[in-house]
């Protein structure tokens, strides 16, 4: 099957990009991050999109930019931490090399911050976060063939995880 090297999926906080970035320098292909696609259709942030448009309107930009991105990019994918909810998304995603990169709460609520402009955490982020990775859990290990904890590790740790 053609398509992304590999394709990293996880909640926010589980260093998705910045493990998406050092494995893509490591092995010598392009990174992509469907948000980053997402915002560029949109011409507007993804907490902007949320705002103004609101979710069912970034979940739709999303589907589509994840279905271009696995069609198009040949190098490590990154995916917005809501992607899996796509039913279509997760059939798409069947038969790519996805890694799920886990986080638990404590981890996750210092990488994200709980000021950081996260529209799907609300006004409450650590309740919010907490209610995400539970309802998500299984929508991250249907898809994956792997999954790498990412707590207490560097990203270098993660990273030879990831490509071990």
């Amino acid at each position: 099957m053609t398509g992304p090297a590999l394709v990293l999926v996880g909640p926010p906080g589980a260093g998705k990009t910045t493990i998406g970035r050092l494995a893509a320098a490591r092995l010598g292909v392009p990174f992509r991050d469907t948000d980053t696609d997402v915002e560029t259709t949109a011409g507007k942030t993804v907490p902007e999109i949320f705002f103004d448009d609101g979710e069912p309107a970034f979940r739709e930009l999303e589907r589509e930019a994840v279905r271009r991105a696995l069609a198009e990019h040949d190098g490590v994918l990154s995916l917005g931490g809501g992607a899996v909810l796509s039913a279509e998304t997760r059939a798409l995603l069947k038969g790519h090399r996805v890694v799920f990169l886990s986080v638990g709460l404590t981890d996750a609520t210092k990488r994200v911050g709980l000021s950081a402009p996260r529209p799907v955490l609300g006004l409450n982020p650590r309740a919010q976060l907490r209610e995400l990775l539970d309802a998500r859990l299984p929508l991250y290990r249907e898809v994956a063939a792997a999954e790498v904890a990412t707590d207490g590790l560097t990203p270098q740790q993660v990273l030879a995880a990831v490509l071990a």
